[in-house]
């Protein structure tokens, strides 16, 4: 299905997407480097729609994240509880825990709030999902 850029332009139309070759020719380099697709540009241009297909093509999960202005990882995926930190590691002083022992309970799923793009109902394997 991606041997060739032409076996990409075919496969993509067998799934009911018509694509100019250089797209084309993108997606080829980018499934066999296994390096990610980044596709920019206006409203209604196909950008998820040619994710869907791939997605299909490739059989695997299409996790959908709609960005905006000021929209940066930590918020996408994840943020810290700052706040509930702060009071376990006064806690932790408290009971004269030592700095590696306040270190190591600091950054757990404890004190991690899921993002948006975390907020699915199938579960992500522990491999490709940060703190979720």
């Amino acid at each position: 299905m991606f041997s060739s850029i032409d076996a990409t332009l075919h496969g993509l139309s067998n799934h009911d997407y018509i694509a100019e070759r250089s797209l084309a020719t993108a997606v080829y380099l980018a499934v066999r480097m296994k390096k990610p697709l980044f596709l920019e540009g206006e409203a209604g241009v196909g950008k998820t729609e040619i994710a869907k297909v791939l997605s299909r093509m490739l059989q695997t999960e299409l996790i959908r994240l709609q960005c905006y202005e000021g929209l940066d990882v930590s918020t996408a995926l994840y943020e810290w509880n700052y706040a509930h930190q702060l009071l376990h590691l006064r806690l932790l002083e408290a009971s004269n825990a030592t700095r590696d022992q306040m270190r190591a309970s600091l950054f757990t799923r404890e004190f991690c709030r899921r993002g948006p793009c975390c907020g699915r109902s199938k579960p992500v394997p522990r491999a490709s999902r940060l703190c979720c």
